[in-house]
């Protein structure tokens, strides 16, 4: 999925030259170029790559297959136009539509699939190799892995209540309930008839178990563990790519991903006043709280706790660990410094923009996707929480104007974001566009 990287490293390393990779290709037909760029299309969307990298990626990989391919690329769905340049215009056109769910991040996967994909358009590879070697990605995850996934979600909610600073009942509160959301996710995913009332359903669960601890056991920061408890389904990243596809021009594929966030942020504001509702019939009051005691070294522990669950949540692969974990550290410490120093504003988009920046290097000078320095880079950035909070204030509150504040923190919050993202697309431009 390179615009030259990968020719470049074959020309530096004596591989593959350019008569003998068309050599490869010639050997396989039209349909067979057609299906490896359509399948590795569909493999990019599971993957959740936003729609310009994903069509930038398919356009570029289909150059060097010998292919013209016209991508549109939205959250649900891909349309794929092919022709053959060689034959006459018209006489070869071809047109895929794809229909899929919203794709989820999954870093381990998607740089097999790059790797995949230079290999084959090096001529490393032949298509029909291309094509097993994609499949053996299909296989289903191993106990083991799903086990950390859900430790992951308990680890990644502990891990942000202590990076707010919360009281330890408070941080065990989220890390046990961040668990059941973590089983819960495993149970819903299983379960089509079940998934449009997943994130519902964990925010009616995550409200009930804090409320019943701020009842029964101590006072708690109500709002504050919940939003902590549900950090991982929190649409912030899908938010976040929303704005960029819109700023990149990719309108319906930015309006669709934007809608798809909102109604995520609803099911879960739903959810949490059900519960609210539930434990107010039965009589109980939770004691609430606003406190937050913690020392520095708590912040430091939770930023390691949190980095390491998130690149859990990521899929990524063991020995990509340490960048994923660098990348997210690193995106945090520049907005949390740069923002004492002149705004919170600021630090968001010197953070977005650093990362950004390391990412798009690392994609050119180590020849691996950028996204694995920049999707963690931002994930604590995305306003996914201040968005939750907003919208509970407002519907707790019943007050426009509480909520109208919490709804601008976080336009101000994707403003910064976004202004980060696309200057630091200009400070070191894209070579992969993974």
């Amino acid at each position: 999925h390179t615009g030259g990287g990968g020719r470049a490293r074959g020309r530096a390393s004596g591989h593959t030259s350019p008569m003998a990779t068309a050599s490869v290709h010639s050997q396989a037909s039209y349909a067979q170029r057609i299906a490896f760029v359509a399948e590795m299309a569909a493999r990019l969307h599971r993957y959740g790559t936003t729609a310009q990298r994903l069509e930038a990626a398919i356009t570029a990989l289909s150059q060097r297959l010998d292919l013209e391919c016209e991508a549109w690329s939205n959250p649900t769905g891909l349309i794929l136009s092919f022709s053959d340049p060689r034959k006459p215009l018209g006489s070869t056109d071809t047109t895929r539509v794809i229909r899929l769910p919203p794709g989820e991040n999954d870093l381990h996967k998607l740089c097999e699939a790059d790797r995949i994909a230079e290999a084959v358009a090096n001529g490393h590879m032949s298509i029909a190799q291309g094509h097993t070697a994609l499949r053996t990605l299909d296989r289903p995850p191993r106990l083991r892995s799903r086990i950390m996934q859900v430790l992951a979600f308990g680890l990644a909610a502990a891990g942000v209540a202590g990076l707010w600073r919360l009281p330890w009942l408070d941080i065990a509160t989220a890390g046990v309930t961040g668990v059941l959301m973590g089983l819960l996710d495993q149970f819903v995913s299983q379960r089509l008839n079940w998934r449009e009332a997943g994130e519902a359903l964990s925010a009616l669960v995550a409200g009930t178990v804090v409320s019943l601890v701020a009842a029964a056991v101590g006072p708690l920061n109500l709002n504050t563990v919940v939003i902590a408890s549900l950090v991982v389904l929190l649409p912030g990243m899908a938010i976040t790519n929303a704005m960029n596809e819109l700023s990149s021009q990719h309108w319906v594929s930015g309006t669709v991903r934007f809608a798809g966030a909102l109604t995520t942020v609803l099911k879960l504001t739903v959810g949490a006043m059900v519960a609210v509702i539930l434990l107010d019939l039965a009589g109980l009051e939770p004691q609430v709280r606003a406190s937050r005691p913690q020392p520095d070294w708590v912040e430091w522990a939770a930023l390691g706790v949190a980095a390491f669950a998130f690149a859990v949540l990521f899929k990524a692969s063991l020995r990509d660990y340490p960048w994923v974990m660098g990348a997210a550290v690193a995106g945090y410490l520049i907005a949390r410094y740069a923002g004492d120093a002149w705004g919170n504003q600021s630090g968001i988009f010197l953070s977005a923009l650093v990362l950004t920046a390391a990412g798009n290097g690392f994609g050119r000078w180590v020849q691996r996707p950028g996204a694995l320095i920049r999707l963690p880079g931002i994930i604590m950035l995305v306003p996914g929480s201040a968005s939750l909070r907003g919208l509970l204030t407002l519907v707790q509150q019943q007050d426009m104007d509480v909520g109208q504040s919490a709804m601008l923190g976080v336009l101000n919050i994707l403003m910064a974001l976004v202004a980060g993202l696309l200057f630091g697309n200009l400070v070191i431009p894209a070579r992969k566009n993974l």
